[in-house]
């Protein structure tokens, strides 16, 4: 542009953006600018569909090693709130936005989105075609990037990224993880959300959580639901665990490959049948791996606040969020057992068969006894949940505390405590009646909750 041009647009909200570039390994480049920090980074491309939660998103550590697009158009318009931030340090690698709000408009907000990622030195560019980037993604799958705002040379910067590592086989989650155990109770809810939270009463139980990247919003979830947490490494030793006499352990979610976390399913696997065990995202394949089951690769994952699946103990169909890259083969957990899936001896590849013919089918498994496909992802029948029978574990591929995304999935944190208390019906609950259970618009008066 010329000089004239740099001089407006330098006293108007748009600003002069330096330019950025977006390179795919397999040679796909993306113009743009910046709209962050300065810098040059490399990771994995991936898509998130959420149509709100962009902070929530940006803080998960779960995007350790990833490069975040995102597919709704404009992102930062009601700007950074501190409270809503789920962890201190942000993990991703990198954000792709088509159009960055540099001026929010929200009663809460404490800065806008761009100034919050130059303070935590994250590289970002806009003014891509982010529906162009997804479309490609969702059909050659996810791959290596570089994202810079120094070198503009596609051609170095393709062969530079064709020489990064993958996330396949790299340990992320010891990068994310606390150093020491601490506790998560009652007085450590933010103020912040009491706007929109009921008071917390009842009994409590005991938990100990393994921090595997744990977002704040499934603490803060936990403890609204009954749990007094005590959050430890993810690689602390099972009997560390079990000295502290917990009433259950939350498996949390965390980045990258599970293979290459073995420290904690070996752990896992020792707990099994000794203290009741809960795990979502992550936390459900280290659950899976300790009994036995093989962990794949989804083309391009899952990720966003819109995925439909359906629990198949109860028929109702979830809308859940998500964020993960590797999968369950439930297969892999044993035989089908015929008495228990009406007749059924042969394993489907595309699991939504269940959920068509109504029934939760239950393999025998060398290592946990009889466990039971809980629940199943309907866009493209991946395995979203497993309930072991025999012992008391159970576990979800994907996010129940709204941070962010839907309310739906709620109720898997009564779950547990029901769980903890003994039941057997701990996942045969109305998510209708327990979707909004804890929040402040859930009611006006007492029973007064509407799905």
């Amino acid at each position: 542009m010329s000089n004239v041009s740099d001089a407006l647009l330098e006293h108007t909200s748009a600003g002069i953006h330096t330019p950025a570039l977006l390179v795919l390994e397999d040679g796909t480049v993306f113009h743009g600018v910046s709209c962050g920090a300065s810098g040059e980074v490399f990771g994995e491309i991936c898509f998130n569909t959420s149509l709100v939660g962009y902070l929530e998103i940006i803080s998960d550590p779960s995007y350790a090693g990833q490069i975040i697009t995102m597919t709704y158009p404009q992102i930062g318009n009601y700007g950074v709130s501190f409270q809503d931030v789920q962890r201190d340090t942000l993990a991703l690698r990198g954000l792709v936005v088509h159009d960055m709000c540099a001026h929010p408009s929200n009663w809460r907000s404490d800065c806008s989105l761009p100034e919050f990622l130059r303070s935590h030195n994250v590289v970002a560019i806009e003014g891509v075609d982010t529906r162009a980037l997804t479309r490609h993604i969702r059909d050659y799958g996810a791959q290596r990037a570089v994202l810079s705002t120094q070198e503009l040379d596609a051609t170095v910067l393709l062969a530079r990224v064709k020489e990064s590592p993958s996330i396949v086989g790299e340990n992320l989650v010891k990068t994310v993880s606390c150093d020491h155990s601490h506790t998560y109770g009652i007085n450590d809810l933010p103020e912040g959300h009491a706007f929109a939270e009921t008071s917390q009463s009842g009994n409590r139980h005991s938990v100990v959580v393994y921090d595997c990247g744990i977002k704040q919003g499934i603490l803060e979830g936990l403890v609204r639901a009954g749990c007094d947490t005590t959050v430890v490494p993810w690689n602390t030793p099972a009997e560390e665990v079990l000295s502290l006499h917990p009433d259950g352990v939350f498996l949390s979610n965390g980045p990258g490959d599970p293979d290459a976390v073995g420290e904690t399913s070996s752990q896992v696997e020792m707990l099994l049948g000794k203290v009741p065990l809960f795990g979502i995202c992550l936390g459900h394949q280290m659950l899976s791996k300790a009994c036995g089951a093989t962990i794949e690769k989804l083309p391009f994952g899952h990720r966003g606040g819109n995925q439909p699946v359906m629990n198949l103990r109860t028929g109702r169909v979830e809308i859940t969020a998500q964020n993960h890259g590797f999968g369950t083969v439930f297969s892999s957990l044993g035989s089908l057992v015929p008495d228990l899936c009406k007749g059924y001896s042969g394993h489907e590849q595309d699991l939504r068969f269940w959920s068509r013919a109504r029934i939760a089918p239950v393999v025998q498994n060398d290592r946990a006894g009889r466990i039971q496909l809980t629940h199943v992802n309907l866009n493209d029948g991946t395995c979203e949940g497993i309930a072991c029978l025999d012992v008391p574990a159970f576990s979800v591929q994907y996010h129940p505390e709204a941070s962010p995304g839907p309310t739906d999935a709620h109720y898997l944190f009564t779950a547990f405590c029901r769980l903890m208390d003994g039941r057997d019906d701990y996942l045969d609950i109305d998510i209708a009646q327990d979707r909004l259970a804890g929040w402040k618009f859930a009611a006006e008066e007492e029973g007064d909750v509407r799905a």
